[in-house]
C-alpha cells in the first residue's frame, strides 16, 4: 500500500523527490500511512474541497480490504 501512496502522490505533485510516505501500524489489523509532501504541492495533493485527499483515502482503503485491513492515510506538512 505503501508503493500506491507513493506512486498517486507522485503523480500529482511538481516535486516528487520530496514525498515521503511511512507507514506506522497500530495495532495487528490497522495501520496509519503518513504522505508528507512539499508545502508548495499540499493544495495539489489535498484539491479542491478535499476531493483528491478523500479519493485517495478512498482507493487505499478498497485496497486494504482485500487484504483484510483497516488502512488510515494522513497527509501531514
Amino acid at each position: 500500500m505503501l508503493a500506491l501512496v507513493e506512486v498517486i502522490a507522485k503523480s500529482l505533485v511538481e516535486n516528487p523527490e520530496q514525498v515521503e510516505v511511512k507507514e506506522t501500524s497500530n495495532d495487528g489489523s490497522a495501520m496509519t500511512i503518513e504522505l508528507k509532501v512539499a508545502p508548495s504541492d499540499m493544495g495539489k495533493v489535498i484539491g479542491k474541497q478535499g476531493r483528491i485527499a478523500k479519493a485517495l483515502r478512498t482507493v487505499v482503503k478498497a485496497a486494504a480490504v482485500k487484504q483484510n485491513k483497516k488502512v488510515t492515510v494522513e497527509i501531514i506538512s
